[in-house]
């Protein structure tokens, strides 16, 4: 099996398109199309379904796939180990985050350790708090950071960060103006919640249980699969969401949005850098994870 057909498989499957796949990896388009179509001959089955311009995984390519990145992610190691062996800290670091510390914390780390170390490439790969873990877990990446500490005896977890969950109402909602909401004024309002497995809805789920309340209190009208999409819900007066303040911070400093505590109730969280217990992180991940524990150490430069 060719690891460069793998590299271009996942590409295919990540961009959802063989053209697009072809710009990411320097390729024609045809050239892409023939990788695939001999991995598939190796392989004895399908890999991939074109539905109109969208390429998609076959159920035997969603399989491989996820066996893919795991070989890529041990080839970046063994790249990096031989390059650390050498003196050299070079090379490809994955890292998985879930949503908030992906869009807002770990942008700016990973660009100032670019600036440190310019022959590291971090691959930053997004997904909810479940999935992060689970490529911790599968080593398609060396570390994540999330927003819940997940429940695997598997995994060691570090506090990084901290953040709060508020509610997050239109400006001009008639209640934006208060400093806080009661819990009987949150009842009447029509609610935007993250998907479940998303790191700020167990969040939430936990704190509510802790003072004997559950989400099934709440009128839910939506459901949401990104900060994004629950905070332009909630610009167009849809409901109240409940995100993190990190995802809204912009709009709150302009005025397009408004965040709100309810009354007794503490949404707070940490944001945790989760890592496979049983597994040495290489070098380059070392370095990576000395610079993310300088940057976001109390008193750090930001």
């Amino acid at each position: 099996m060719d690891l460069w057909q793998l590299h271009i498989f996942c590409s295919v499957i990540e961009h959802a398109s063989f053209s697009r796949a072809a710009l990411a990896v320097h390729l024609s388009q045809p050239t892409v199309s023939s990788h695939i179509k001999d991995l598939e001959e190796h392989i004895g089955c399908r890999l991939v379904d074109r539905l109109g311009r969208e390429a998609v995984p076959t159920p035997g390519g969603r399989i491989l796939y996820d066996y893919a990145k795991r070989l890529l992610a041990l080839r970046d190691e063994a790249e990096n180990a031989m390059a650390a062996y050498q003196g050299h800290i070079r090379g490809t670091l994955a890292v998985g985050a879930s949503t908030i510390p992906g869009a807002h914390l770990l942008p700016p780390v990973i660009g100032s350790f670019a600036r440190l170390r310019p022959e590291v490439t971090v691959r930053l790969l997004i997904a909810d708090t479940q999935a992060t873990a689970q490529a911790v877990l599968d080593g398609a990446v060396e570390a994540g950071v999330v927003g819940a500490v997940p429940d695997d005896s598997r995994l060691n977890s570090e506090k990084l960060a901290e953040d709060t969950i508020r509610v997050i109402l239109a400006p001009d909602h008639p209640l934006a103006r208060n400093t806080s909401l009661t819990w009987d004024e949150a009842l009447g309002l029509p609610f935007i919640l993250r998907e479940p497995g998303s790191g700020t809805r167990e969040t939430v789920e936990r704190h509510l249980a802790r003072e004997g309340k559950s989400l099934a209190s709440l009128r839910v009208v939506a459901e949401m699969g990104s900060n994004e999409a629950a905070r332009e819900a909630a610009k167009a007066g849809i409901g109240a969401a409940l995100l993190s303040t990190r995802a809204v911070a912009q709009d709150l400093l302009h005025g397009s949005l408004a965040a709100l505590p309810i009354e007794g109730m503490s949404f707070s969280r940490s944001f945790h850098l989760i890592l496979h217990r049983h597994r040495t992180p290489s070098p380059l991940c070392e370095a990576f994870l000395r610079h993310l524990r300088e940057r976001l150490s109390p008193g750090a430069a930001k």
